[in-house]
């Protein structure tokens, strides 16, 4: 069977390129005569990977010297904890940004541990746009602001850094890393989960200043303190190996592109190429405000929501796969991550036109 056009939102197509090389090491990575999920994360073979895995990261992001990265485990899920614990103490209070189901889920965690002021909120509108900083309610004495730059889910996207002075700020980066240059150094912390732009589920990262390593909670347990990952250069157990090197290829590949400069470029194309077909017909809508819109994740809805089941048999029939919406808003999603070529979306507009010609 052809490859087809992977549109989930996660787990994520991977480039080709990487997966070629990922079937050609398994039987013999490296020359050890093994493959790579069956070497000692401590062999020097390894630490190799890990290293170039972390520069070639440090390099694409720019990212500061006096910031540590650290290859943790547990998904972007796990953070909603870990961010509260590592960086509050216990009643503190702490500034959210709730934009969709992701920030939502990481307030509701934040709750078991500090006192959760909610800075803005766009349910009011089912979560469609990003209110602007101007209107929000932010507490004077906050451990961190925390954000999420891009709702999977919603295909909400914030189109600015937030300004929050002196405060920490932490962003849940899952579906919008590497997708283009950012500045790392408004960031407290960053994380994201892999399976979207990075590599394989089962590996999570995290970006995090160095002078917050040290305000974990006393109570926190090691293998969710930032500190022991930094000191342990993320091995403080077994990480997971495999998709630590998926990722380093995945690097490596980015910055063969051109780094994220390219990749912000093509992006940026893709996603307007199809926000262009879907706002161009009568057929297809999107329900986000256009200065909120996702590059990442494109949501839209058919006219006559009768027609969705037939739509996707048919797409995935026509080689485009992972275009359900998720369960909670249903429709179409179409997840363009950097792995999606341009041809893919030229195919979904494609396949778009031919499905709205044929159902008229």
């Amino acid at each position: 069977m052809s490859r087809v056009f992977n549109f989930s939102a996660g787990p994520a197509a991977i480039p080709d390129s990487v997966l070629a090389t990922v079937r050609d090491d398994i039987p013999d990575w490296n020359n050890t005569g093994s493959s790579v999920m069956e070497v000692s994360h401590r062999s020097k073979e390894f630490v190799a990977v890990a290293a170039k895995a972390e520069q070639d990261l440090r390099d694409l992001l720019g990212v500061p010297d006096n910031y540590s990265v650290l290859f943790t485990q547990g998904g972007a899920t796990l953070q909603f904890a870990m961010a509260p614990l590592n960086l509050s103490a216990e009643g503190q209070t702490v500034d959210y940004v709730q934009t969709g189901t992701w920030s939502k889920k990481a307030i509701g965690e934040a709750r078991h541990y500090c006192n959760v002021n909610v800075v803005a909120d766009s349910a009011d509108e089912n979560f469609t746009y990003v209110p602007p900083q101007e209107e929000w309610q932010r507490s004077e004495d906050a451990a961190y602001l925390h954000y999420t730059p891009n709702e999977t889910i919603a295909g909400v996207e914030f189109s600015f850094i937030p300004d929050v002075g002196d405060t920490p700020l932490v962003a849940d980066m899952s579906s919008t890393i590497l997708s283009r240059p950012i500045d790392v150094s408004r960031f407290g912390v960053i994380y994201a989960g892999a399976q979207k732009n990075i590599g394989p589920a089962g590996i999570t990262l995290v970006i995090v200043r160095n002078d917050l390593l040290s305000k974990a909670r006393a109570s926190t347990p090691s293998l969710l303190k930032y500190s022991v990952y930094a000191e342990s250069g993320s091995m403080t157990n077994t990480p997971p190996v495999f998709s630590w090197y998926v990722a380093g290829l995945v690097f490596a590949y980015l910055k063969e592109r051109g780094g994220l400069d390219a990749m912000a470029e093509i992006n940026e194309r893709k996603a307007s190429k199809l926000y262009a077909a879907i706002d161009g017909s009568d057929f297809y809508s999107n329900p986000v405000r256009k200065d909120s819109r996702s590059w990442m994740n494109v949501p839209f809805i058919l006219k006559d929501a009768e027609l969705d089941g037939k739509f996707l048999s048919e797409s995935v029939a026509a080689g485009l796969t992972g275009l359900k919406g998720h369960r909670s808003v249903g429709g179409m999603r179409a997840s363009i991550y950097n792995a999606m070529p341009e041809a893919g979306i030229d195919a979904l507009i494609r396949f778009m036109g031919d499905f709205e010609s044929a159902s008229a």
